[in-house]
């Protein structure tokens, strides 16, 4: 058994051999913030150590442990306002209709400010005090590093000549956290350990256990989500003892921290899986556990393999890198695989089949409140979140998303008669894990109800990609449901004579009036109007698909046929955002909502839709470069689809400026904390996967009708490269070569042999798959 599992990781350290370099963040020095800590997840459980020399501060996470509980925050009077809001919209007041729209039309309550909405947060802090033979402030020779190809953290260092050594894991096995700690010399392993948490957490000592519980708030009676969290030592030689709550250790030759957690969310029996899953991970050699986490990390990981070049820099540290690259992006090819396959690692890390998708830190939280709760935003933020699991070959990570959707149907069928009363199902801006779908507390954002249509597109690429009909039919219910709400809401605009949602806006932006007012509340923004032709066309393609629903699809059709264009051309040859002509509050502003046609959907082409693309180029260049990184990196996947790869590539190298900034930032300033993290700032995990798939976009795309390889390519990536694994729509598995900007050699393979459109060199031929 053995010597198959040592085959079965010689197998899969040499399919990762295509890289050609190692795989690695490092720092010379501990962290001094979090942001600078080694981000370490399986999923479920997350854990970020900082690699103190004396003293250590590990923060550990769950994907699950979130404040609050359901609630109905429906105004079940509130379509009742419907006729008012929208005739005064009709007549150019939407000032009114939005004054209207905050004091009758929005969920009742504090909404998502409220205890009773929740929030993720961190679980606890694990705190290690390190005791050597002399003065520790002498450290020499420290490193602390992460291997992305294989998801383990590791420090080490030299004190008074004895090398010690760190190594962290969060198990893909016994699904624990795990760090090991050993010393070149016998005796030298000595520290102690405690666990805390800045609220609703007691810790105590169980025999030589340590554990740490509590019970988070609901908001409503304070009794919400149960944790409990047990920490054990494992260690060969010294001597284990307990002092002030804390275990200690002393004088060993080698000692293993176990971490095993548990939240009662959907698991009323948590605390006898913390002590199933300890159990189980202590009875194993640390070999056989690490050699176990490994294997099954790299069955995900090691599904693609980029080679862009590389550089000098590499043998920087990370932090020091990235302001290298920042001023001489030519001297380091190597960054950006780096940074997608960092966030492929990040999406393995911190979300999992059966459990939650990734929140807007994924599961990595250092902070009882995190920044804006911690939730799924649904005007863009979840979405892009799973933007690049598809290509990425990870398509099994779309699956946790699809359930959080699922569960949002029923709650979203109440919203909709409450508020529209619709048929179907409708979810607006913000959802937590609790199954909000209620518009915001404010008219100015909170009344975009473009979110459900959104998350369909993210459920159909699923199925796109893998041709999976046993997931179309199971999806379709969902499908149906918000496409039925779209079709019973829609209004005839009086100017126009098109088909339109009313009340509508674009998310989170404002407009003049002519008046001089500002106002979000409009009729029919080109969001709306694209996700409603994107989402109508794939229900028709499903009911086909399925032979079913014929009648239902025919109706939708023939509505298609009176929606708004899937963009309008303004005056000054920009994509209009809204329907009419209005004037920006922000021509800056963060949100690109209007693009939507162009990423993620495909209703605006560079060769399919000329003109659109034109339109859109010149709303990309006033709404400029900078913003959070999360709207970096949306126009870096713009800029791809348009097939300018030097400026996608100029938007990525922005995205890739160092920061360290933590304050709360809605414009300018996004960029990369030392870790890699990407920053608004604070810390949001969109930036990240909105880059992956950027980056992968610029090498392939396949959204047109075809496959085509190196659509994108900035001049700097042209010399040669190779790019192995990544998926295309229709179950494609494509690989390919290229030298001086030109595809040497490509292969794309299906379970079953077919023949796709394939576009290579400019060429566009027919190719039967492998």
């Amino acid at each position: 058994m053995k010597i198959a599992i040592g085959f079965i990781l010689l197998l899969c350290s040499l399919s990762l051999s295509a890289q050609e370099r190692p795989l690695q963040i490092w720092f010379n020095k501990p962290a001094a913030q979090w942001e600078e800590t080694l981000p370490l997840g399986n999923g479920r459980l997350g854990m970020t150590p900082d690699g103190g020399v004396e003293k250590e501060k590990v923060v550990l996470n769950d994907i699950t442990l979130w404040s609050g509980s359901p609630q109905d925050a429906n105004n079940y009077e509130a379509y009742k306002q419907l006729p008012e809001i929208r005739r005064l919209l009709s007549e150019g007041k939407n000032d009114e209709a939005q004054k209207l729209i905050d004091k009758n039309f929005v969920c009742l309550g504090p909404g998502s400010g409220g205890p009773q909405w929740g929030c993720f947060q961190m679980l606890a802090d694990l705190h290690i005090t390190y005791k050597y033979d002399g003065d520790a402030s002498a450290y020499q020779d420290y490193r602390r590093w992460l291997s992305l190809d294989s998801a383990l953290a590791t420090t080490v260092m030299t004190i008074n000549g004895v090398h010690y050594k760190r190594e962290y894991f969060t198990s893909f096995g016994d699904d624990v956290d795990v760090i090991r700690l050993t010393a070149s010399e016998k005796g030298k392993i000595s520290f102690s350990t405690a666990i805390s948490r800045p609220e609703r957490g007691a810790a105590s000592i169980a025999g030589q256990a340590l554990l740490l519980e509590g019970q988070l708030d609901n908001g409503t009676d304070g009794k919400g989500m149960q944790y409990l969290t047990q920490v054990k030592i494992v260690h060969t030689g010294g001597k284990q003892t307990v002092k002030d709550n804390a275990l200690v250790l002393d004088g060993a030759d080698e000692a293993l921290i176990f971490i095993s957690t548990a939240t009662d969310f959907r698991n009323p029996d948590y605390k006898a899986l913390v002590e199933k899953n300890m159990r189980a991970a202590i009875r194993k050699t640390y070999a056989v556990q690490k050699q176990q986490h490994v294997r099954n990390f790299r069955k995900l990981f090691g599904r693609v393999a980029v080679d862009l070049g590389t550089g000098p820099a590499e043998s920087l540290p990370t932090d020091q890198r990235l302001a290298a690259y920042y001023q001489h992006p030519e001297k380091d090819r190597s960054l950006p695989v780096l940074f997608l396959q960092f966030g492929r690692y990040l999406s393995i890390s911190s979300t999992r089949v059966g459990l939650l998708p990734p929140n807007l830190q994924g599961l990595w939280a250092n902070q009882v409140r995190t920044p804006w709760n911690g939730d799924y935003h649904l005007d863009v933020n979840v979405q892009m979140n799973h933007w690049p699991v598809e290509m990425s070959n990870l398509s099994e990570l779309n699956l946790p998303l699809t359930e959080l959707v699922r569960g949002l149907v029923k709650p979203g069928e109440r919203t909709a008669k409450a508020y529209y009363n619709a048929e179907g199902w409708v979810a607006h801006v913000i959802t937590n894990v609790w199954g909000f779908t209620e518009p915001g507390e404010s008219a100015s954002w909170g009344v975009t109800k473009s979110g459900s249509g959104w998350l369909c597109n993210n459920l159909w690429e699923h199925y796109v990609y893998t041709d999976d009909i046993a997931y179309l039919k199971s999806i379709y219910p969902i499908l149906k449901g918000s496409a039925l709400f779209y079709k019973s809401i829609l209004v005839k605009d009086e100017k126009t004579g098109w088909l339109v949602t009313s009340p509508s806006s674009s998310p989170e932006n404002s407009f003049y009036l002519p008046n001089g007012n500002h106002a979000s509340i409009c009729t029919g923004a080109t969001i709306d109007n694209q996700i409603i032709r994107e989402l109508f066309t794939n229900v028709i393609e499903a009911s086909r698909k399925l032979k079913t629903d014929q009648a239902f699809a025919d109706t939708l059709l023939a509505q298609m046929a009176q929606l708004p264009p899937a963009g309008i051309i303004a005056p000054d040859g920009r994509i209009q955002e809204w329907l009419e002509d209005y004037k920006e509050t922000d021509p800056q502003h963060r949100h690109i909502s209007h693009l939507y046609g162009l990423y993620p959907a495909n209703l605006i082409t560079a060769n399919g839709t000329p003109e659109l693309a034109a339109a859109a180029k010149k709303s990309l260049e006033v709404r400029g470069d900078d913003g959070p990184s999360w709207a970096i990196a949306y126009k870096q996947l713009f800029w791809a689809r348009l097939l300018d790869g030097n400026r996608a590539f100029k938007l990525l190298r922005e995205l890739l400026k160092p920061t360290l900034r933590t304050d709360i930032n809605y414009g300018a300033g996004g960029g990369v904390y030392p870790n890699l993290f990407s920053a608004g700032p604070p810390f949001q995990i969109d930036g990240n996967f909105g880059a992956a798939a950027a980056i992968m976009e610029m090498l392939l795309q396949n959204h047109a009708g075809y496959v085509e390889l190196l659509p994108a390519i900035p001049d700097l990536w042209k010399e040669h490269g190779k790019v192995k694994g990544l998926k295309a729509r229709g179950n494609l598995t494509v690989d390919f070569e290229w030298k001086n900007g030109k595809v040497t050699h490509y292969k794309i393979s299906s379970p079953t042999r077919k023949k796709v459109q394939v576009k290579v060199n400019g060429k566009q031929s027919t190719y039967t798959t492998e």
